[in-house]
């Protein structure tokens, strides 16, 4: 029967993407590194043609690692964030040259508060140097970072904490917020959407994060070009609402008329 045939031959496509071979769980591990593999460079990497590493992201999207984008694939998100560890490793060279020039940006004598997130984080150790500055934070690993600078004043939110990523959050966390003003705002988020949207995965997490940007009078924005290649479900504010976006790469050329238009300023760190 037809449909049988049909069953078969799935079963089988299945059971081959299942089964990846080295180069393949390589190319997951770099995936999983990077946040994103290119096709040019796995195959100058493995010494294959690109229709070789071609076939190799598209079985590496049929068993549900990977979603491919133009050029290469980044991992699959969807409704879940990407565990921390993982994100922690993602982009590690692109986060230490954001964050070096977020942190130019940052004066002596300030305050500032530095939300959740792998990049905020890297903020926080290009801050070791800075005196006389106040930071708040809900992010507890941040906290523990800038305890080595004693020119830094560090006040930390209450909430509950999660323990996945150190992060505190909730309502609690959000009124603790909107008791201060301050001079800057370091955030970071899962998702950069191509129309200037900026996405999250935790309505608890976004309503904390819309405090901040509510209560700081400059808005920074720490974000490595793989997030214009994730989704994420929740919606936090827009571009128009940044005063500066730090990033590694520029941007779409859409996606920049339109922050020029908004007056939000773009740094490509280098």
């Amino acid at each position: 029967m037809a449909w049988q045939k049909a069953e078969t031959r799935v079963a089988k496509e299945k059971e081959k993407a299942v089964a990846l071979n080295f180069r393949q769980t390589e190319i997951l591990e770099l995936a999983r590194a990077e946040g994103r593999v290119v096709v040019e460079d796995l195959a100058q990497r493995f010494d294959v043609t690109l229709q070789t590493i071609r076939r190799d992201l598209s079985d590496l999207a049929d068993a549900g690692h990977l979603d491919r984008v133009h050029g290469g694939a980044v991992l699959r998100t969807g409704v879940a964030n990407i565990g921390y560890e993982a994100r922690r490793r993602m982009n590690e060279g692109a986060k230490a040259a954001i964050a070096r020039a977020c942190a130019a940006a940052i004066p002596d004598n300030c305050s500032l508060i530095l939300n959740l997130g792998t990049t905020t984080e890297a903020v926080a150790r290009e801050l070791l140097a800075h005196r006389n500055i106040t930071v708040i934070t809900n992010n507890m690993n941040v906290a523990n970072i800038l305890v080595a600078n004693p020119g830094c004043e560090i006040v930390v939110a209450g909430g509950a904490l999660r323990r996945t990523d150190g992060g505190l959050v909730g309502e609690l966390t959000t009124q603790f917020f909107e008791q201060f003003k301050v001079d800057y705002a370091v955030i970071g988020v899962s998702a950069l959407d191509r129309d200037g949207d900026l996405l999250d995965f935790d309505l608890a997490e976004v309503r904390v994060s819309k405090a901040i940007i509510q209560q700081s009078r400059r808005r920074f924005l720490v974000c490595d070009h793989s997030k214009l290649d994730r989704s994420a479900p929740a919606r936090l504010a827009s571009l128009s609402e940044i005063t500066t976006l730090f990033t590694d790469l520029p941007l779409p050329g859409e996606l920049m008329r339109k922050c020029e238009a908004w007056e939000t300023g773009v740094t490509v760190a280098a």
